[in-house]
C-alpha cells in the first residue's frame, strides 16, 4: 500500500513537470533528499527513477526555459573542476571498484549542484526549491521527532524508516541537516508567499522546528548537540533583543535538561571523556593515519582509500574505586575505519587539490552570502526577503561546516543543493541589479534621442 502512496505522489509530480518544467527539477531534489525507492519493496526500487528525473530536468530547461541573460557563477565552475578532479582521483584510486561505486552517486550530485542554479531564475523558483528542500528533509525529521517523543530514541537505535544508515537517513547527518534547516524554517514563516504565513503556517513550522530539535536527542548524536549551540550563536546576530534572546535561551535549557532521556545525557557526557570513547578514539587515529598517508600520496587515493588504514589507538578511562580515581589503559588495534570528517575524507581521497578545490566553494559562499546580508540590510520597497534569506542560507552552510568536521559528508547532495540556491540567490541578485541599473539609462538615451 505504501508503495502504491509513493508512487502515485511521484507520477502527480512528474506529470506536472510537462506543464510546468522546472518541477522536474523539484522532483529530482525530493527523490535524492528522500530516496523514495529505498521505501519501497517493489516497483520503485526496481526504476532508476532518480536519472529519469534529472534527464527530464535538464531536457525540460533546454526546451522550454528562457535563457535570456543566462549567468554562470564562478562557484559553479569550481563545482564542475571538482567533478573532473574526482573522475581523475576515481581513474588512479587504491581501490578501483569500490571508487567507482561511490562516484556513480558523487557525480550526480556535483553535476546537478553545478545544473541547478541555472534554473532559479525568479524568486517563485528559489523559494519552491527551498521549500521543497526542507519539506522533503522534514518527511524524516517529523518521523524521528515521533518516534524520540514515544521511546527518547537512542544512539543508532532510532529507526528513521528505513534500517539503511546512510544518506540523510544517518543518525549524525540528519541531526546535522535538522539543525542547519532551522534559520531556512524561521525565513519561511517571515517572508515565505508560497504559504502566506499565517497561523497556520507559522504552527506547523514552529512545531517542525521543535522535531528538528529532538532529532539531535533521539539519534544521540553529539554532532547535533554542537550544531544546536552553534545555531543559537548565529541566530544572535539577527536578534533585536539580544538580552531578551539569551535570557529565553537559558530559560528553555534548564526547563528541558530534566526531560532529556537518560541515553542522551549519558552520550553527551563523552564529549568531556573522549579518549575513553572508541568512536572518538578512532576518529583521532584515523586523521593522525590519512595526514601521514597525504604526505606520499598528495593527490589522494581516490575514493574509499580509508580501507586501507591499519589504526593503532589507546583508551583511557577513568572509574571511581572506592573514592580513589582509577586509571584504565587499554591499546586497541582496527583497520578500514571511516574518515568521520568531511575534510580528512576529502584530504585522504582528493589529496590536496581537492581539499583545496572543495574548502574554496564553500568559504566562497559563506563570502557571497555575507555580501548579500550587508549589500540588503537596507533594502528597497520588494527587496526585503533577499537579506534574511541570505542569512539562513549563510547560517545552514556554517552549520553544515562544523558538522562536517565529525561526519564523511563531503558529498553530501542535500548541501550541494543548499549551494546551488545560494548560488541561484546571488545570480538572480545580479541580473536584478543590472536590470535596474539599465532601466535609468536607457531612459536617459531615449530622452536624448
Amino acid at each position: 500500500m505504501r508503495d502504491l502512496a509513493f508512487i502515485a505522489f511521484l507520477a502527480a509530480l512528474l506529470a506536472t513537470g510537462f506543464r510546468r518544467p522546472f518541477l522536474f527539477v523539484l522532483a529530482y531534489a525530493y527523490i535524492d533528499i528522500v530516496s523514495p525507492q529505498r521505501l519501497t519493496y517493489l516497483l520503485l526500487n526496481s526504476v532508476p527513477i532518480s536519472m529519469l528525473a534529472v534527464a527530464l530536468a535538464v531536457a525540460g530547461w533546454l526546451a522550454f526555459d528562457d535563457k535570456k541573460d543566462v549567468r554562470v557563477a564562478p562557484r559553479q565552475f569550481l563545482i564542475v573542476l571538482l567533478l573532473g578532479y574526482c573522475l581523475y582521483t576515481t581513474l588512479h584510486a587504491d581501490f578501483p571498484i569500490e571508487a567507482k561505486d561511490k562516484w556513480e552517486w558523487v557525480w550526480k550530485a556535483l553535476a546537478f549542484a553545478a545544473f541547478l542554479p541555472l534554473t532559479l531564475r525568479t524568486r517563485l523558483r528559489i523559494e519552491s526549491l527551498l521549500l521543497f528542500m526542507v519539506l522533503s528533509a522534514a518527511s524524516i525529521i517529523i518521523v524521528g521527532g515521533i518516534k524520540t517523543v514515544g521511546s527518547g530514541g537512542g544512539y543508532g537505535e532510532l529507526n528513521l524508516m528505513v534500517t539503511n544508515n546512510s544518506g540523510l537517513y544517518e543518525g549524525s547527518t540528519i541531526s546535522t541537516v535538522a539543525i542547519a534547516i532551522i534559520p531556512l524554517i524561521v525565513w519561511f514563516t517571515r517572508h515565505g508567499t508560497i504559504f502566506a504565513p499565517d497561523w497556520k503556517v507559522k504552527t506547523f513550522s514552529y512545531a517542525l522546528i521543535f522535531a528538528c530539535l529532538l532529532i539531535p536527542v533521539g539519534t544521540s548524536t553529539r554532532t547535533g548537540l554542537l550544531c544546536i549551540g552553534l545555531l543559537a550563536l548565529l541566530m544572535i546576530r539577527d536578534t533585536k533583543r539580544k538580552f531578551v534572546y539569551l535570557a529565553a535561551l537559558g530559560g528553555l535549557g534548564l526547563v528541558a535538561v530534566p526531560f532529556l532521556p537518560s541515553a542522551f545525557t549519558e552520550r553527551m557526557e563523552t564529549i568531556k571523556t573522549y579518549q575513553a570513547d572508541a568512536s572518538a578514539s578512532t576518529r583521532i587515529a584515523v586523521w593522525k593515519w590519512t595526514m601521514d598517508y597525504v604526505k606520499t600520496r598528495p593527490l589522494g587515493g581516490g575514493f574509499e582509500a580509508y580501507r586501507q588504514n591499519q589504526i593503532r589507538y589507546e583508551k583511557v578511562a577513568v572509574q571511581e574505586d572506592g573514592g580513589q580515581a582509577k586509571v584504565d589503559r587499554s591499546v586497541e588495534v582496527d583497520k578500514a575505519r571511516a574518515y568521520h570528517s568531511a575534510y580528512f575524507e576529502m584530504l585522504g581521497e582528493q589529496g590536496y587539490p581537492g581539499l583545496a578545490i572543495w574548502l574554496l566553494i564553500n568559504v566562497a559562499g559563506l563570502f557571497r552570502m555575507e555580501v548579500l546580508r550587508q549589500r540588503y540590510r537596507k533594502p528597497e520597497p520588494g527587496q526585503e526577503w533577499i537579506g534574511p534569506l541570505a542569512s539562513a542560507l549563510q547560517s545552514a552552510h556554517i552549520i553544515y561546516l562544523l558538522g562536517a568536521v565529525f561526519i564523511a559528508i563531503a558529498f553530501q547532495p542535500f548541501v550541494y543543493m543548499l549551494i546551488g540556491a545560494q548560488i541561484g540567490l546571488d545570480t538572480y541578485c545580479g541580473r536584478k541589479r543590472a536590470e535596474s541599473a539599465w532601466r535609468p539609462l536607457r531612459k536617459a538615451r531615449v530622452a536624448t534621442a
